[in-house]
């Protein structure tokens, strides 16, 4: 059973930045893909970031590429998303998830955070 607790979160301007992380206990945190999902209210939850087990590869979405940065610390067993060039679209509660297989689906991954507020002002 692993535990996800995301921090970071908060009021930013437009255009500013924030960097969220999330910390994992529990398990191998290194066995496990990670990723950051949002959701706003009355809309679905939204895939925003992904990194595999080892850390080699990174996806996003074309909404937030070039903007969002995810990573992961194995040694901390935290996984972080660097977001810059914020706009009011991308405030949400943000997520983080592991799971087994990498993917953008909710459904691949097992475990989940409580989340944390983002709040982009215009």
């Amino acid at each position: 059973q692993v535990q996800l607790s995301e921090s970071g979160g908060g009021l930013v301007q437009a255009g500013g930045s924030l960097r969220l992380s999330c910390a994992a206990s529990g398990g191998t945190f290194s066995n496990y893909a990670m990723g950051w999902f949002r959701q706003a209210p009355g809309k679905e939850r939204e895939f925003v970031a992904g990194i595999n087990w080892s850390g080699g590869s990174t996806y996003y979405p074309d909404s937030v590429k070039g903007r969002f940065t995810i990573s992961r610390d194995d040694a901390k067993n935290t996984v972080h998303l660097q977001m810059t060039s914020l706009k009011p679209d991308d405030t949400a509660i943000y997520y983080c998830a592991a799971g087994t297989f990498s993917g953008i689906k909710v459904g691949r991954y097992t475990y989940w955070g409580q989340g944390t507020q983002v709040t982009v002002s215009s």
